[in-house]
């Protein structure tokens, strides 16, 4: 791996920036949470803002296979140079939770291929492609409503939700909210399902944050709507 990017840094060299942060205390921080990569991300911020966008070399980055040096693919790479399927092939081979994360909002969702993708990825078999699936159409409860059957998709959080896998299951209560949030006429059964699956109910929920049960959330979103 000897590529050398216009920054006039190797992949080699990058990788080994990437190992000299490493830090044991975030890494037990991050495991916590399914990601096993111990680099600060805001110094992973740094790297990125000097090495700018530089899609051939996010491409290599990301072939590595490690956390890190993925995360800072996901921050240099040009959405819209991915083709569907190179994109369909990198939600499949992530599993860490903040590639995930960083996958979907900050190349997906910006990707020409989006509304496709998330089609063809909202009933997955793969829960984890799946739940891709579901945080591209809250995405477009928020911003684009139109031709959403929110009706469906509140019989389909209904029937499914409470048993889904954890990551699946964070997508469609994410969903769940926003529809009570953004949509008024949907607000009375979105409160009700929250009120019967009392899904996320006990989730720990750190000093001044809002809790992800659904009553909850919705309530303490609208009330700042409002309050504006």
């Amino acid at each position: 791996m000897t590529t050398t990017t216009p920054a006039g840094a190797t992949v080699d060299e990058l990788m080994s920036e990437l190992a000299a942060l490493e830090d044991p205390k975030v890494r037990a921080v991050n495991e916590r949470h399914g990601d096993d990569h111990g680099v600060n991300l805001g110094k992973l911020r740094v790297i990125a803002k000097r090495l700018r966008t530089q899609q051939d070399l996010a491409v290599e980055l990301w072939r590595t296979g490690d956390t890190a040096a993925r995360l800072l693919a996901l921050l240099i790479c040009r959405p819209k140079a991915f083709a569907s399927g190179k994109l369909d092939a990198m939600v499949r081979e992530a599993r860490a939770p903040k590639v995930l994360d960083w996958l979907v909002n900050y190349v997906v969702k910006k990707s020409p291929h989006s509304e496709e993708l998330r089609q063809a990825w909202f009933a997955d078999a793969d829960p984890v492609v799946a739940a891709a699936g579901w945080a591209l159409t809250t995405e477009r409860v928020v911003k684009q409503p139109e031709g959403l059957d929110l009706d469906a998709l509140l019989d389909i959080i209904e029937a499914g939700m409470k048993d889904a896998p954890d990551r699946l299951q964070w997508s469609m209560n994410e969903c769940l909210a926003t529809i009570g949030i953004q949509h008024e006429a949907y607000r009375a059964r979105v409160l009700d399902i929250g009120e019967r699956l009392r899904v996320l109910e006990d989730y720990p929920t750190s000093p001044g944050c809002t809790s992800p049960f659904v009553p909850i959330w919705v309530g303490e979103m609208v009330r700042r709507q409002q309050n504006v």
